[in-house]
């Protein structure tokens, strides 16, 4: 069943997220846009996602999930498996692959876990232990069931290279470094610190991305390209934040407890940013690439520079979702001409100064 790894009560939970959009799954005998074999689910009523320009959950959906989570299943998984299908038809050198890794599981919790261990075993940490690992802590953790889902579905909405559900569940390293953070952070926060540090180890090593296991990483989030990310152990992240690579949330020395930055819900940090301290980066904020922060950004403003400073603000509310890194050559047009009004008019005070 595909539906067999979440209860009634994982649907309600889920059912507090966002959505408007709507998922396509193609009929594998007949393949069109158009075609009548093209059922649609409204996922509004079936399963959560974070869509543009949606903020508030809509409490009507609480009901309506639970009530059909049982008769319409997991739609994300089952379009996994039916993109694992016809990939493995068009391609059947990876048959083998794609039937071992997806379409010999039940659920999207398992066949998570035997993509997980197989990217990270190694000779002394095999990949059947690290199968039961994962998959002890997946399927008894109802919080890691739902983030597994929205985070898979924010690969699949901003991420344009990505192809489908499937393509980013077998080879996204920057989803497999964040569903494996969730496992070793609730092993951490089980008292088993060794073995989470241990998969935090192995995922630096294999995927270039290092997560302290006691960072808390909320749901719906992109680490897009994801080498060279780093994340310290007291930093913060809200909902549907989205990171490029190499970007680093970390601490300014040797100080200990809580040091690292929190990021506000639905934020956008560009590549190789760099923010540093215990300090808020606030809500719907976008900061650009290689950006050396080191101070409290205000929600959505929009902070470039090093050290970086307010450029302007966001029209966006949650930029992380539109994934527009730029602005218009319009607003650098204003910005110029608020620089040199500003310049003319702190030379004319100097002048003034300068005569009395």
């Amino acid at each position: 069943m595909a539906c067999s790894c979440l209860s009634d009560d994982t649907w309600f939970a889920l059912s507090q997220m966002r959505t408007t959009t709507t998922l396509q799954v193609e009929d594998p005998q007949i393949i069109g846009p158009n075609s009548p074999g093209m059922p649609e689910y409204r996922l509004e009523k079936v399963f959560p996602v974070y869509a543009v320009g949606v903020s508030e959950p809509d409490p009507n959906l609480i009901v309506s999930v639970a009530n059909t989570a049982s008769t319409l299943g997991d739609p994300i998984w089952d379009a996994v498996k039916l993109e694992a299908k016809l990939e493995a038809e068009k391609e059947p050198i990876l048959s083998s692959f794609l039937y071992a890794s997806i379409l010999t599981h039940d659920c999207l919790e398992r066949a998570l876990s035997f993509v997980l261990s197989n990217r990270l075993q190694n000779p002394t940490l095999l990949a059947t232990q690290l199968m039961d690992i994962f998959s002890d802590v997946i399927m008894h953790n109802r919080c890691i069931q739902c983030s597994i889902r929205l985070d898979l579905q924010a690969c699949k909405d901003r991420d344009p290279s990505c192809l489908s559900y499937c393509s980013a569940l077998l080879y996204l390293k920057g989803y497999h470094a964040l569903q494996t953070h969730r496992v070793a952070h609730t092993l951490w926060n089980q008292g088993r610190k060794v073995l989470a540090l241990a998969l935090q180890s192995r995922v630096s090593e294999v995927f270039g991305v290092d997560i302290h296991p006691a960072a808390q990483i909320g749901e719906g989030i992109l680490l897009d390209h994801a080498t060279g990310v780093v994340i310290g152990e007291t930093a913060v992240i809200g909902n549907r934040v989205s990171l490029m690579q190499g970007v680093t949330l970390g601490g300014t020395g040797k100080e200990i407890g809580d040091r690292h930055p929190k990021i506000g819900q639905g934020a956008l940090i560009g590549a190789s940013a760099t923010i540093l301290g215990n300090i808020e980066i606030g809500e719907g904020a976008m900061v650009g690439a290689g950006s050396l922060v080191m101070k409290d950004v205000p929600p959505h403003s929009m902070v470039t520079g090093i050290p970086a400073k307010v450029i302007g603000y966001v029209d966006d509310q949650d930029p992380s979702l539109t994934m527009k890194h730029d602005a218009s050559k319009e607003f650098f047009k204003q910005v110029a001409i608020r620089c040199k009004e500003a310049r003319s008019n702190g030379a004319v005070a100097s002048k003034d100064d300068g005569s009395t």
